[in-house]
């Protein structure tokens, strides 16, 4: 029986992470046991266990959450606890209750259900008064504050390597696959070989959209995180390396996609094709020179020359009529890939 995808997930978390939130939950206990003898600080070890996340500025998203969600969620309790005593049945009116508050306010589906929790625990290990309330609310508060705190001054991550290494998967393949073109277009291909090239060419896409979750995940991170400082212009050279290759992945499948349309074995003897592949080189050369800095983190590949080699604009004679669209279209492709190389407009 294989366990369900839900289950586990694709990596584990890093250690760290569940140091830290081990960390947060013992000193919430500690300290909301000490701020409040005579009562388990559940409460505030729920609270730091929950707020603990893969960056500060979601462990703040979940901290509103939690304290608004506990606040809600006792008020509720203590109401009902007032107006009808403390008959067991009372938890499943204030689970009921507190969804139907949630649903007025529109509140996300975690603060709902932290709503409903809250006026549960209340009911169910503690008493309806209002010093038990306001108890529990202080409680939840210094479990927020301190898992903010061991979050954002214990080493807060940085999600900046994985965006680096997607940009510079994403940039080796680009110029792969513009390589593969342009050998191609000087050779008769077979149709295994041309679908082949079109499976390859697609791959790029869902490399762009891992480049692009990955950087902001980074700036994610970034967000009230106190080391952004060192990292921000790194994560914005990234970025703008993305929109500059992101453009080139149109382009490059697109070629890919019009000779794969338009292939016959006479293209190979147009003049013209010859130099359109010698020119997809050259752009498959300065895509790698272009993320080349990107490559800090993982084994860069070796270049011929550290010089950009694109040229000037390529100047061809018309091909002949059976060609011409194919051609046409691939000097137009092949232009915006140079224009977006050479930052040119």
């Amino acid at each position: 029986m294989r366990i369900p995808a839900a289950i586990r997930a694709p990596k584990r978390s890093p250690l760290l992470q569940v140091v830290k939130s081990a960390a947060a939950t013992i000193a919430a206990w500690l300290i909301a046991g000490w701020v409040f003898p005579g009562q388990l600080p559940v409460f505030a070890a729920i609270a730091a266990l929950l707020v603990v996340q893969p960056s500060v500025n979601q462990s703040l998203s979940k901290a509103l959450e939690r304290s608004i969600g506990v606040i809600v969620g006792v008020l509720i309790a203590i109401a009902l606890g007032l107006l009808l005593g403390s008959p067991s049945w009372i938890v499943l009116l204030a689970i009921v209750v507190a969804m139907l508050v949630a649903w007025i306010l529109r509140a996300s589906p975690g603060t709902g259900n932290q709503v409903a929790i809250s006026a549960m625990l209340v009911l169910a290990l503690g008493s309806s008064s209002p010093e038990y309330a306001i108890a529990r609310i202080g409680e939840t508060l210094i479990g927020v504050a301190i898992g903010i705190v061991v979050n954002a001054l214990i080493v807060p991550p940085v999600l900046i390597e994985p965006a680096r290494r997607d940009v510079a998967l994403l940039g080796r393949e680009l110029a792969a696959s513009l390589d593969r073109l342009a050998a191609a277009l000087i050779a008769p291909q077979t149709p295994e070989r041309l679908q082949e090239l079109m499976l390859e060419v697609r791959l790029l896409r869902p490399m762009k959209d891992a480049a692009e979750a990955s950087i902001a995940a980074g700036e994610e991170s970034l967000t009230l995180n106190p080391r952004r400082s060192v990292h921000r212009d790194d994560l914005r050279a990234l970025r703008t390396l993305l929109e500059k290759l992101s453009p080139i992945v149109t382009q490059t499948i697109g070629m890919t996609r019009a000779y794969f349309d338009h292939y016959d074995d006479a293209l190979a003897t147009e003049p013209a094709v010859a130099a359109i592949a010698e020119q997809l080189h050259r752009a498959g050369h300065d895509v790698r020179l272009a993320v080349q800095g990107a490559e800090a983190l993982t084994e860069p590949e070796a270049l011929t020359s550290t010089i950009p080699a694109l040229t000037a604009p390529l100047v061809i004679r018309p091909p002949s009529s059976q060609h011409w669209i194919l051609i046409g279209s691939l000097m137009e492709d092949l232009r915006r890939i140079r224009g977006e190389l050479l930052d040119e407009d």
